[in-house]
């Protein structure tokens, strides 16, 4: 076990796993946690810390996916250096033979002709390990491991960490009811902090669904962790846990919140999906004060200029007539919100360019495996024509 002393001098190399395009997002995010000069990698961003940070950042960050500890970095030749690397690593030091584990990750290698085999070899070093110090074996658990390893070979350099979330961090434990296409959690936090949202202009979701972009920014807000529902982290189940260390930063979070600092709204046309938001809300002291109202869009009670970010209906798993929902859309943002930015996330080109209008800003990212265009609408009154800006 560490002492709290030690957990907090310990200087660990701490990976933040994200999904693409959303490396920037998460860099600034942290900075604003106050880690200060995090180093930008592909779909990932890595900063130095210690044991407090890992239980703090799993609980705290909106935009990435899992935290991983690096144990262990090495060069191989062979195939055979990896087993014998990996078997010097203290593995017994990290777990107990009772906890189930399993080995995930990434191979960018010729060394290896078959991508599956260094995942055996790990494996096989970690068994072969706790066999030979304790005449015993911990099992393995593909879907839902007490200890999840990552491991990351590019070329000769190997890199073993630890995962310490385990699940994935848009598991956040608040979203009781959902529908059939239902926005990630990790992927809604960082659209709104890719838009620029000012946490303070009111902010519309006019097809909210089950309500996730309405809960992601209502936490943004407040300060509220959006991990501040979810129970299960694979940190907890390693040696070195400190409960208290961890009941200390939990308790301190802040969960409760008596107003909201904008008004946030959202609307669906299906009655089962409002149902669906408001019972997601419910859950949190700021549920109250966000509306959710049973119409189309169009028919939407909001006060321009207001700020809309929103995830419409595109063809994929949801029926939708994509282009005149879309031209639709462009005509009520020009006709009925002026002075507004309105963001939409679509995987439908088609629906996109029906919109009529032209983006200030576009960006490419994914929600799940569906490409999707993130554009940017401004609505302008008076003399100055409608989305008059050029694309970035």
């Amino acid at each position: 076990m560490h002492s709290k002393d030690q957990a907090k001098k310990e200087e660990l190399l701490i990976t933040l796993k994200c999904f693409y395009g959303f490396e920037g997002v998460l860099a600034e995010e942290l900075v604003e946690l106050g880690y200060n000069e995090p180093e930008i990698l592909n779909r990932a961003v890595r900063i130095r810390g210690n044991w407090q940070d890992v239980y703090k950042l799993n609980l705290y960050i909106r935009c990435a996916i899992a935290v991983l500890v690096e144990i262990e970095r090495f060069y191989i030749q062979s195939e055979e250096d990896l087993y014998k690397r990996a078997l010097k690593v203290k593995w017994t030091e990290l777990f107990d033979i009772n906890k189930t584990f399993a080995i995930k990750g990434a191979i960018f290698s010729s060394i290896f002709k078959n991508t599956h085999y260094p995942f055996l070899l790990v494996k096989d070093a970690i068994v072969d390990q706790f066999k030979a110090k304790q005449d015993e074996r911990p099992n393995i658990d593909i879907k839902k491991p007490s200890i999840l390893f990552d491991l990351y070979i590019k070329d000769r350099e190997v890199t073993i960490s630890v995962n310490t979330s385990g699940l994935p961090l848009f598991q956040r434990g608040y979203r009781n009811a959902v529908g059939p296409a239902p926005l990630n959690e990790v992927v809604a936090a960082s659209l709104i902090r890719l838009s620029g949202w000012d946490r303070k202009q009111t902010f519309v979701d006019p097809f909210c669904g089950s309500g996730t972009l309405l809960i992601e920014a209502a936490l943004l807000a407040t300060g509220i962790p959006s991990n501040i529902e979810r129970q299960h982290y694979a940190f907890k189940n390693l040696k070195n846990f400190d409960a208290a260390m961890w009941d200390e930063i939990y308790e301190n979070a802040p969960r409760n919140t008596r107003s909201l600092p904008c008004t946030i709204i959202g609307g669906d046309l299906s009655d089962e999906m409002v149902l669906k938001a408001r019972r997601n809300l419910r859950g949190f002291s700021f549920g109250r004060f966000i509306e959710v109202q049973s119409c189309s869009f169009e028919k939407l009670k909001v006060e321009s200029p207001v700020f809309v970010l929103t995830n419409p209906p595109y063809d994929e798993r949801i029926s939708a007539d994509v282009s005149p929902l879309y031209e639709n859309i462009g005509n009520w943002l020009k006709h009925d919100l002026t002075e507004s930015k309105a963001w939409i996330i679509s995987s439908s080109e088609e629906g996109l360019k029906s919109v009529g209008l032209r983006p200030s800003k576009k960006y490419k990212v994914f929600n799940g495996d569906l490409e999707c265009g993130f554009r940017c609408y401004e609505t302008y009154a008076g003399t100055k024509r409608f989305g008059e800006s050029k694309e970035e």
